[in-house]
């Protein structure tokens, strides 16, 4: 018996009976040898995090473009907050802790530079709309890899995709994912608007903050904790009424009052329309998109139109690399 399924044994004795187990998932696109040692979702984990997609996180905005200080929040620190409250949430329900960290660990790598301005930016300019979970989806199955995809476990997929949208997860570990997103976002962003002097606590909705706490780490303690006890031996991840409604206020204060109020105006200004007028240039100037997005188009076989691989390209760019190349098209 191989160490990997002996461990996929242990998951059968003392995962609950709701959990996604390793040997029993739905597999991949294009089916493999099991590994000797890892189970399916630690390979699809690791797979992420050896991609280039999940190391150009570090520098990808959260909210504060180029910010002054150090302790700031990235997009890869940012997924690694999800991470940490999902595997926290997993463990106590017993669920699989290893596809929940591979959906926690992928599900922004899509994620344009420039957060909520960037995307808000591409999704005006590039037919049918751009959205950062479906981008991700894109990366790990046709961009990474010289084109070949990480070739996922459908389970993984199926978490990024829905972990926002109308639709949701059919897994309780990308249900998981799914609310730990929301708890990492809506607090630590605030905590960050905080430090950078844009809003107080004591200007959070008090009926709000009298529920979930005064400071970000009594708020992930409360929400995790509430979501915990509420569905313990429940084939349902489940949020109680009170909280969902004071989670969700505080996610409508930052919308108001932190993304897209003037207090960021200038970022707007600055940096809100980079991505669509590089956009554009590469449209016109398709024969500057590097070769390992081209690939996918030629004048025999096209997988991919021209707006969908410019959009690849440009969405997959650091905040540094495309203010670079920003300023190149401006200076010829």
């Amino acid at each position: 018996m191989t160490i990997r399924e002996e461990k996929e044994l242990a998951e059968e004795k003392t995962l609950s009976e709701f959990a996604v187990l390793s040997s029993r998932s739905l597999g991949r696109a294009v089916p493999e040898t099991p590994c000797d040692i890892r189970m399916c979702f630690q390979r699809d984990r690791d797979r992420i995090i050896h991609s280039k997609a999940f190391r150009r996180l570090m520098h990808k905005t959260q909210v504060f473009i180029s910010p002054e200080g150090d302790h700031f929040r990235t997009r890869l620190t940012h997924t690694l907050e999800v991470n940490q409250i999902s595997r926290t949430i997993a463990s106590a329900l017993r669920l699989n802790e290893n596809l929940t960290e591979a959906i926690a660990l992928g599900h922004d790598l899509g994620h344009t530079p420039f957060g909520h301005i960037g995307e808000a930016d591409l999704n005006k300019v590039v037919p049918g709309g751009f959205r950062h979970n479906e981008q991700s989806v894109r990366i790990v199955e046709k961009i990474e890899n010289k084109g070949k995809g990480l070739n996922l476990s459908r389970e993984v997929i199926d978490g990024i995709l829905n972990h926002r949208g109308a639709l949701s997860p059919k897994t309780l570990e990308g249900k998981v994912v799914q609310i730990s997103d929301k708890i990492a976002y809506v607090n630590h962003d605030i905590d960050d608007a905080i430090r950078a002097g844009i809003i107080s606590e004591i200007e959070l909705p008090i009926k709000d903050t009298e529920i979930l706490g005064h400071s970000c780490v009594e708020r992930i303690d409360y929400i995790v904790k509430d979501i915990i006890y509420n569905s313990l031996e429940k084939n349902d991840i489940i949020i109680s009424p009170e909280t969902k409604t004071a989670l969700y206020n505080l996610r409508e204060y930052l919308f108001e009052n932190v993304y897209f109020s003037g207090k960021l105006s200038h970022e707007r200004h600055t940096y809100g329309h980079i991505l669509g007028e590089l956009y554009y240039h590469y449209i016109s100037h398709f024969d500057e998109v590097p070769d390992e997005y081209t690939d996918r188009y030629s004048e025999t076989v096209i997988e991919d139109d021209k707006e969908r691989i410019v959009a690849d390209f440009i969405s997959g760019m650091t905040d540094r690399f495309a203010i670079n190349k920003f300023k190149e098209l401006k200076e010829n």
